[in-house]
């Protein structure tokens, strides 16, 4: 079927899968139930809520055979998805902001006990004051739990993440919990036209899972055991390594995944870098945003580029300086904010990830979109003069400010 213009392929090419609309929440129920999962562990919250209501329907209806387990939080949630991983079962949950604060303690528990939950995360805002829309709040508070974790620009990528997040966290040279991030209401409630793939082509992809050291009444093992100070370090660095030498079999299962179904998947999406002097680093729904107004002023002559990420976690180092080499200016864009640090989550990565660098570009922080705050066209336009402004002179005024803020 030929691909019409979607961004993640080229004109023209090939695509594997049949065409529908869905919005970004059912299209992450639909990938979930091609999986074949075991277990659903599921507590609502607005904007994930359509997420466990599809999966509820498809097991009501049995058009899928699995345990769903309506628990009464967050925490148990997860709680749950960590004993049915354990045993051996495909988990999977959801939650969203309020939520993921609820299983902190988990999450961190989870990815120490080398489970294989896949969970989706609506991002959205952290209160007060309540608020249900887009912030990345949630997407950084799971950063150092020790979670893979992917970002969706937009509901295509949802699904495809959300195979490929099965595939990547139960390889055994992988085997960590992944989150599975989309914006809140921009992509979770969205309709848009996506491509699906046959259920016989999803297995193909995804063979049933082969736990590793599964509960076993018959083979007793503890887990997660008092580590006090006599290993506990020994024990995290080796939590530590292992995440990091993740990486490259996560780069090969999305290389499979792209040459499978035609839709290629890359940690670092980029836009007009081959040449760029000054640059945007934006996560989510509003790179697309960022490439609009990008390709407007490339029209004009000018060098601009953008730089979105599809994997967060590992972060992409090499990558990453590899596509910022001859930049200028770099505006590195948060939709969130670190309290009482000079620069919020995004920011503090990439200074750590080019602080060596002999060549770097200049650095600044930009905060936008909180709480759902539309990131327009105009406030992207006066990011790259800014950029720009601090390239010519070679020096930033400003480490850190806002756009789209009311005076």
């Amino acid at each position: 079927m030929p691909c019409k213009g979607y961004r993640n392929g080229e004109r023209g090419m090939k695509v594997r899968g049949k065409r529908i609309g869905l919005n970004g929440d059912s299209a992450v129920a639909y990938a979930v139930k091609q999986t074949n999962v075991d277990v659903i562990s599921a507590y609502p919250i607005t904007p994930q809520t359509i997420i466990v209501e599809r999966l509820a329907e498809y097991v009501n209806n049995g058009e899928l055979e699995a345990s769903f387990i309506p628990v009464e939080s967050e925490h148990t949630a997860l709680s749950a998805a960590v004993g049915a991983s354990l045993a051996g079962a495909r988990v999977f949950t959801a939650t969203a902001s309020q939520g993921l604060a609820l299983m902190y303690e988990i999450l961190w528990i989870a990815a120490g006990l080398r489970t294989t939950i896949v969970m989706a995360l609506a991002n959205r805002a952290f209160s007060p004051n309540i608020n249900i829309h887009c912030s990345h709040d949630d997407l950084y508070a799971t950063k150092d739990t020790g979670w893979i974790e992917f970002i969706a620009e937009n509901v295509q990528e949802a699904y495809d993440l959300t195979l490929q997040a099965f595939r990547i966290s139960e390889d055994k040279k992988v085997l960590f919990p992944s989150a599975l991030n989309l914006d809140a209401f921009i992509l979770t409630h969205s309709l848009e036209a996506l491509y699906v793939l046959e259920d016989k082509d999803v297995n193909e992809f995804l063979p049933p899972k082969d736990p590793v050291n599964p509960i076993d009444p018959n083979n007793p093992i503890t887990y997660g055991p008092l580590d006090l100070q006599d290993y506990y370090m020994e024990h995290k660095r080796l939590q530590a390594e292992h995440l990091k030498q993740s990486y490259p079999r996560i780069l090969e299962i999305f290389k499979e995944y792209s040459e499978f179904t035609g839709r290629e998947y890359k940690p670092v999406k980029t836009y007009g870098m081959e040449d760029a002097e000054v640059a945007i680093m934006i996560l989510g729904s509003s790179a697309g945003t960022a490439r609009y107004v990008a390709r407007q002023l490339r029209k004009k002559g000018e060098k601009v580029g953008v730089i979105s990420l599809t994997l967060y976690r590992p972060f992409p180092v090499e990558e990453l300086r590899k596509v910022t080499k001859g930049l200028k200016a770099l505006a590195v864009m948060d939709r969130a904010i670190s309290f009482g640090s000079p620069g919020a989550q995004l920011f503090m990565d990439v200074s750590a990830t080019l602080i060596n660098e002999k060549e770097k570009p200049l650095l600044f922080n930009v905060i936008y979109g909180l709480g759902g705050r539309d990131l327009t066209p105009n406030n992207v336009k006066f990011v790259f003069e800014k950029a720009k402004e601090y390239a010519k002179e070679g020096e930033v005024k400003e480490t850190q400010f806002w756009v789209g803020v009311r005076e």
